[in-house]
């Protein structure tokens, strides 16, 4: 069926590199300090060092996607290029589920921390207003939304070189060999989805790609550019953090054995008093980069849903643009209203995960997508080529699946319910779909 739905094409590498910086840079600032809990520094590095080959090789290989096909679907239209409809709904079903679970989990922690500023302010009050904020942001337009992205990226960008300045010169290798390894070998295994959620989401540049002037070549300079960024971002948090006295400093404030949200925070005050006004700084910063990543998914979220009702694979309704922004307006708003569902639940970690089983997900779909594409379609447009293939996409496609497997066994409950998830939402398709829609 033709659609004409379409979205304005504004955003250029600059735009690009700060969507895709942002929509992952909350992630430098709370959660991934988790990891070390389970696995310590040892542990989690293992984790992590594995996961940044993942997501270098990821990148490249999705931007091959992204070039070749740009569409606001992402994963859902790559999929359904290279094995039709059945796996490309599952691939976009798993990205809706990533894009949709993760701006919650991060509304709870904006929520918390400006509740620490504002105690009078429930929690749940911030976060829902915060929802309404920056949904209408992104219905008002892409330019203005990814415009007020790009600042608040900065900021946070800002922040944690601040934070690296302040502690490199502190940094002790001893400290990180204190207690490393706690758990064992299979620490690593379990600290998987505190690596992941250092770059969960940067693929969200692609569902932006229809937006991009020339995309065929702002997509490989944005993509490739954030994923650099991050992977420098992390190495520098990582270290630095645990580097000043050692994972347990940034894991549990003192005195207490609850884990905190709060790792940069906890480093620095082990340098300074926390009223010092580095420590307020990087504090303040904090929230930005929190905001950075929450503005970005719901803008990626968006265009995802759009692309799942404008190919007939959910109500047409969300496949429709705003007639004066150009923006997926109503898939922007329905997307709002689940996660105001997901806030109700106050399951903040189990909310995270479930965003990291859409992730690996998708991830372990396009790169088969893409294999199959390469050999489906030779004659296929690639404006750019992933190098050293088939390897590249293959080791994506093999530190994925073993990850996926990892997030399975440690989290048994949760996998059933992303599961049921996939299965009601496949069972709805199946039954709504009409003769002939495609």
């Amino acid at each position: 069926m033709e659609n004409n739905q379409g979205l304005k094409k504004t955003l250029g590498p600059l735009m690009l590199w700060g969507l895709g910086v942002g929509y992952v840079i909350s992630g430098m600032y709370f959660g991934w300090n988790l990891g070390l809990e389970k696995g310590g520094t040892l542990g989690l590095a293992t984790a992590t060092g594995f996961i940044i080959i993942m997501y270098l090789c990821f990148t490249f290989s999705y931007t091959e996607l992204a070039c070749a096909l740009p569409r606001a679907g992402g994963a859902f239209t790559y999929a359904r290029r290279a094995f039709g409809d059945k796996l490309g709904f599952l691939a976009g079903m798993a990205q809706n589920v990533e894009f949709i679970f993760a701006p919650p989990a991060i509304a709870f922690a904006i929520g918390a921390y400006v509740n620490i500023f504002f105690p009078t302010l429930p929690v749940i009050a911030i976060a829902i207003i915060a929802y309404l904020i920056f949904t209408y942001i992104n219905i008002r337009g892409v330019e203005a939304a990814a415009s007020l992205e790009l600042f608040i990226t900065a900021v946070a960008v800002v922040g944690l070189l601040i934070f690296a300045g302040a502690v490199i010169p502190h940094f002790e290798v001893e400290h990180l060999k204190a207690n490393a390894l706690p758990e064992g070998w299979k620490g690593a295994f379990a600290a998987l989805p505190f690596a992941i959620w250092f770059f969960l989401a940067i693929e969200g540049v692609a569902n932006v790609a229809e937006e991009t002037v020339n995309p065929q070549r702002n997509v490989l300079i944005g993509f490739g550019s954030a994923i650099l960024t991050l992977v420098v971002l992390c190495l520098l948090t990582f270290l630095g953090s645990i580097g000043v006295s050692g994972w347990e400093a940034v894991v549990f404030p003192e005195g207490q054995t609850t884990a905190s949200d709060s790792p940069l925070p906890l480093a620095l005050e082990q340098l300074y008093p926390a009223q010092h006004p580095i420590v307020k700084a990087v504090a303040f910063i904090g929230l930005f980069g929190l905001v950075a990543s929450f503005h970005g998914i719901i803008l990626a979220a968006g265009r995802s849903t759009f692309e799942f009702g404008r190919e007939g694979f959910a109500p047409a309704g969300l496949g429709q643009v705003h007639p004066k922004f150009q923006t997926p307006a109503k898939a922007l708003m329905v997307n709002m209203g689940i996660g105001f569902a997901a806030l109700f639940t106050g399951k903040t970690a189990e909310i995270i995960t479930i965003a990291c089983f859409g992730a690996l997900t998708l991830y372990i779909i396009s790169m088969v997508s893409l294999i199959a594409l390469r050999r489906n379609e030779p004659d296929l447009e690639r404006p750019f080529r992933v190098p050293a293939y088939p390897l590249v996409p293959g080791i994506a496609l093999i530190i994925a699946g073993v990850s996926l497997v990892a997030l399975v066994l440690y989290n048994p409950i949760l996998s059933l319910i992303y599961l049921g998830i996939l299965l009601l939402s496949y069972l709805w398709y199946l039954t709504t779909k009409k003769n002939g829609k495609t």
